[in-house]
């Protein structure tokens, strides 16, 4: 009911455009003194019932009567008010859950442009944030000229937003004409909104451009800050630069900017990644003797990571006492970190000791956790020990990653553990959540053909294709000196010319093998024919038919992939 009068056709949103057209005339001659009401002091949200049904109303006409909008302006530039059009726009937008931000910047320029209306800040804000994750940047851009067209001008906080997803997304020419829009007039840019293209161009790993920027936009227009600085040298140690970005690091003092915790973890970090842990040591110990700021768990982590990196277990075990003493509490990286670093260099007590810390402490382990335990065991030879704890990650339904079946399989298969091997490799087709990798196959297929069983051993091939894994240089090289060591050198030939089709290109042992097979089988004119390709680029060997039978032969001299 709209002022006493009942419009039984409105109580469904299928309202058909007869009755709409009937009804448009008589509601704006009911409601016209609450709706000139309504222009003259803008609210910001709906209070009568009828601006809730007139926006029903819009939002029906304009999902079934689109087309012949134009023969209702007149009735609507009478009631469409700033507040009525960001109701219709966000209901458009977001209709029964369902997004329809199109339809919704439809009506928002058939209301700015048939109806003559500008549109508040908070519509225009409402479209932009649509269109932008919605991933309609160039719609965004066209509403971006709208709103700077009727008067609207950004402000720092929704700039930031804006050039930060345009940034993201990877337009950087939307994202520069704001920039420019922002600081148009302005001597000092933004620090925030220029941090955010600045993130931006990291993120897509354009970190040359990104100096560029910093250098002749951001210095010049004075709107560094030291986020600013994060940011550039989190990018330049992300790409390696990492002497690049310690000279960002110390030139800080001279914009009498000084590096916050965030600014150490991140140098920190990078100079352990690669393996300048000396260095890393002495930003920690400047941090330890800074005012203000003190280092923490992240701190040492990294530092733990480097020294761990480099099999230099005392020195980690030291930071760590230091960190504790501290009262800096561990994180399950912490401990994974120190777990794993113990375990390469193979003592094992020390693992174990880690390990009982840790669930003192109260961390719960993780498949990161076993994994590096299940690596320690079997580096020492210790696979029994491996298996159990197999088990107990099983038991406690922490479910093996690719590295947990890989280094299991690779240490079963070296001790010709291969049946139980196999077993492990078999149990990947009930795992939906890992992808198959040539490299948790090819220690079963090497151990099997190695041990004559190349049947068995093309039966996990079977198994790894159906799994859609393709095989590397290192399966083919394997599946081909398996079938010479058997004998079957037209199989070897047929697997060899099937590595070239695919772009997997031999190595020296690959050819030299099946050459050597060739000769001592009495096939010099394949052999001869590989020679004659090789420099070409393209070897495809052809078969000759009194040769497609060939009898086994086990005791051939070839040589066998490291």
């Amino acid at each position: 009911m709209i002022f006493g009068y009942k419009f039984p056709f409105l109580s469904h949103h299928r309202v058909r455009a007869s009755k709409l057209a009937f009804f448009l005339p008589h509601f704006h001659s009911l409601s016209s003194s609450v709706v000139a009401g309504s222009r003259a002091n803008f609210r910001e949200v709906i209070q009568y019932p009828s601006e809730r049904w007139f926006v029903k109303v819009i939002c029906t006409l304009f999902c079934f009567q689109s087309h012949c909008l134009d023969l209702h302006s007149d009735y609507l530039v009478k009631g469409v008010t700033p507040l009525i059009a960001f109701e219709v726009v966000r209901r458009l937008d977001d209709c029964n859950n369902i997004r329809n931000t199109e339809l919704a910047l439809r009506f928002f320029e058939f209301s700015r442009v048939k109806l003559n209306l500008i549109h508040t800040f908070g519509t225009y804000n409402y479209i932009l944030r649509s269109l932008c994750q919605m991933g309609h940047y160039d719609s965004a851009n066209l509403v971006l000229d709208w709103m700077m067209v009727d008067g609207h001008w950004l402000n720092s906080s929704f700039s930031g937003f804006l050039v930060g997803l345009f940034s993201d997304s990877g337009r950087f020419d939307i994202a520069q004409k704001l920039l420019a829009q922002v600081n148009c007039g302005e001597k000092d840019g933004d620090p925030f909104v220029c941090n955010k293209f600045l993130n931006g161009l990291v993120k897509q790993n354009r970190v040359d451009e990104a100096v560029s920027f910093f250098s002749e936009q951001m210095i010049s227009k004075s709107c560094l800050d030291v986020c600013s600085f994060n940011i550039m040298i989190r990018g330049l140690c992300k790409a390696g630069q990492v002497d690049k970005a310690f000279k960002f690091f110390e030139e800080m003092v001279k914009f009498e900017l000084s590096p916050d915790i965030i600014t150490y973890n991140t140098m920190i970090d990078g100079l352990c990644r690669v393996n300048k842990v000396d260095k890393a040591r002495e930003l920690l110990l400047e941090v330890r003797s800074r005012d203000g700021i003190s280092p923490d768990v992240v701190t040492y982590t990294s530092t733990i990571s480097g020294y761990c990196k480099l099999n230099m277990m005392d020195e980690a075990s030291f930071l760590f006492q230091e960190m504790t003493s501290t009262g800096i509490r561990p994180t399950l990286v912490t401990f994974n970190i120190l777990i794993d670093g113990f375990g390469k260099v193979g003592n094992m007590a020390s693992v174990s000791a880690m390990y009982e810390k840790m669930l003192y402490l109260g961390c719960l382990p993780d498949v990161v956790t076993f994994t590096s335990r299940i690596d320690g065991y079997c580096r020492i030879g210790q696979v029994d020990e491996a298996l159990k704890l197999w088990q107990e990650m099983v038991d406690r339904k922490l479910f093996p990653n690719k590295y947990t079946f890989s280094i299991l399989i690779i240490a079963l298969c070296k001790e010709n553990r291969v049946k139980e091997a196999c077993n492990l490799v078999r149990q990947l087709k009930f795992r939906n959540d890992i992808i198959p990798q040539p490299f948790m196959y090819n220690p079963v297929i090497d151990g099997l053909c190695k041990a004559g069983k190349v049947d068995e051993a093309n039966q996990v091939v079977s198994e790894m294709e159906e799994r859609r894994c393709k095989h590397d240089k290192y399966t083919f090289t394997i599946l081909i000196i398996g079938h010479c060591m058997k004998g079957r050198l037209v199989e070897a030939i047929k697997i060899f010319n099937r590595m070239l089709s695919v772009k997997c290109n031999p190595d020296d042992i690959t050819v030299k093998s099946l050459l050597s097979c060739l000769v001592k089988a009495g096939m010099p004119d394949e052999a001869s024919q590989i020679k004659k390709q090789m420099a070409l680029g393209k070897v495809e060997v052809s078969i000759s038919p009194s040769k497609r039978k060939l009898p086994a032969s086990t005791n051939m001299d070839i040589q066998v992939a490291a």
